[in-house]
């Protein structure tokens, strides 16, 4: 038994020894540096050493296989590859990667070999490119500097392909075949010589983008390279940039995924973080949608599928997806039924009969709203009201509100439909809303902030005719602009014209 314990300490400590990441730095001076690792695109720190006489070392079996970089003084980085194996790299600190020449690491000599070949190859291509912008596009210099540019590229996509075929069993073989584009196969021609479908090239493309993608190897999430690639997947270059195209493929992507895997974890984190932050209209139904799908639904044991969320975030996150799913674009609106100026009169949202509505969120006091809620009445005057265009507008008017609310009203003769909670409606349903809900209106209806995500002013959506939302997030130009092309009024006057308007003007 002794015997046995004996041999397993020194397997593990051979074990620990054998992943020591080791550097001797030529002209560097004793001083502390860092090793930094990647996570997607990001740089995070992973450990601290010391150098002493220009030698320093890490403990890499603290450490999961991923691209990682010294990082010295002066934001001198020399980037490596770690995979569960002794690294001793030598190299002069003031050209880390020229220098640098691998000791020890399979890995690593493959790597540095490549990083330099394809930095040597970039730049030429880079001359060349250059030189070609002298010549005209028919002139022979063209074609020759072309025909050069071609033979690089050639003999890039050579040295790829030996390498992923020599090293498949290797880590650097695989982030290589990531970086690769698919091949593409010749376009479908018929009998007669004919393409059969011009958008071959690029839909194949699209359809094979992931075949140089191991999905099952979550080391691959620990390189800038599956990050550049998710990246691309869903620009504008790829995929048009509509929330419907953009779910149908996250879908398709995500679901191919381990949900338990770290392939999974980083790619709808992305996705939905991504469209959370997206300034693009309508985009936030991807966030809403992904977030119903991969964080707030259950699996099969009946626990929420985002394991690696803590259970505050996930909570949050999960009621901001319940509010939000019922304002996205092509959701129908919550209804709304609230008091009119008399303060007697409910007005449902529901039963306002147009074509399009309106719906306008706005305080009395709120600076944006003093400048654009005026406008509203306008484009209400002169076009909307007779081409059956409503305007549905609650205004804030509790306390002190109320008063300002119907001043306000009165003052720019605001002729479209204005409600509110108003002052006496509020106190009576905090004593007893049971008194109006649901004879009169809704708990939605009076809690409308909360329905309808209101926590900052003023705030539009626009609505079909049967309530569903097709727009939100407009300023007062491109409302106007998307009336007129709806209802086909070709070279309309502007009211209130693009070039005139500010962008702090957007109704969030």
């Amino acid at each position: 038994m002794r015997y046995l314990l004996l041999l397993a300490v020194i397997l593990t400590t051979s074990t620990l020894f054998s992943q020591k990441i080791r550097f001797k730095l030529e002209g560097q001076n004793d001083t502390i540096v860092n090793l930094v690792r990647y996570h997607g695109a990001k740089l995070y720190y992973a450990d601290t050493a010391e150098v002493k006489k220009g030698i320093v070392e890490f403990d890499g079996s603290k450490h999961k296989p991923g691209i990682f970089a010294l990082f010295l003084p002066g934001q001198k980085m020399l980037e490596f590859i770690y995979n569960n194996e002794e690294i001793n790299i030598e190299a002069n600190k003031n050209d880390l990667v020229g220098s640098a020449v691998i000791k020890k690491s399979e890995e690593n000599k493959i790597f540095l070999a490549y990083v330099k070949f394809i930095g040597s190859e970039r730049q030429k291509a880079s001359q060349l490119v250059e030189q070609r912008k002298e010549f005209a596009v028919e002139s022979t210099q063209y074609k020759t500097i072309t025909a050069n540019i071609d033979e690089t590229t050639e003999k890039v996509t050579k040295y790829q392909k030996d390498l992923v075929k020599n090293n498949a069993d290797k880590l650097v073989g695989k982030i290589v075949k990531m970086s690769m584009d698919i091949e593409i196969p010749e376009i479908p021609r018929d009998e007669a010589g004919n393409m059969i479908d011009s958008n071959f090239k690029f839909n194949y493309f699209r359809a094979h983008y992931f075949d140089n993608i191991d999905f099952s190897d979550d080391r691959l999430v620990r390189t800038p390279v599956f990050h550049n690639k998710i990246e691309n997947y869903f620009s504008k270059n790829m995929m048009i940039q509509h929330w419907d195209t953009v779910l149908y493929y996250a879908f398709k992507l995500c679901d191919q995924f381990d949900p338990k895997s770290e392939m999974y974890q980083y790619t709808v984190s992305w996705i939905t973080s991504t469209y959370e932050q997206s300034k693009i209209m309508g985009m936030d139904k991807v966030f809403v949608m992904m977030g119903e799908r991969y964080y707030c639904s259950l699996d099969e044991n009946g626990k929420q599928k985002a394991h690696w969320m803590p259970a505050d975030k996930l909570e949050t996150l999960c009621e901001k997806v319940t509010t939000q799913k019922r304002l996205v674009m092509g959701a129908q609106a919550p209804n709304i039924i609230l008091r009119d100026t008399t303060d007697v009169n409910w007005v449902n949202l529901y039963n306002v009969d147009a074509e399009y509505t309106i719906l306008y969120f706005w305080d009395p006091e709120c600076g944006h709203c003093k400048t654009i809620t005026p406008k509203l009445q306008t484009l209400y005057e002169k076009k909307f009201k007779e081409r059956n265009i409503e305007i549905y507008a609650v205004g804030k008017a509790i306390d002190k509100d109320f008063d300002k609310w119907k001043a306000f009203i009165h003052k720019h003769n605001m002729q479209f439909i204005n409600v509110a909670v108003t002052n006496s409606l509020y106190k009576a349903a905090m004593e007893d809303a049971r008194a109006f809900v649901p004879k009169y209106t809704t708990i939605e209806s009076l809690n409308y902030q909360q329905t309808y995500d209101i926590f900052s002013t003023p705030k539009v959506f626009v609505l079909d005719k049967d309530k569903k939302i097709i727009a939100k997030s407009l300023t007062i130009s491109q409302l106007e602009d998307m009336l007129d092309r709806y209802q086909g009024i070709k070279n309309a006057e502007k009211l209130f014209p693009p070039e005139e308007e500010i962008e702090d003007e957007q109704m969030h």
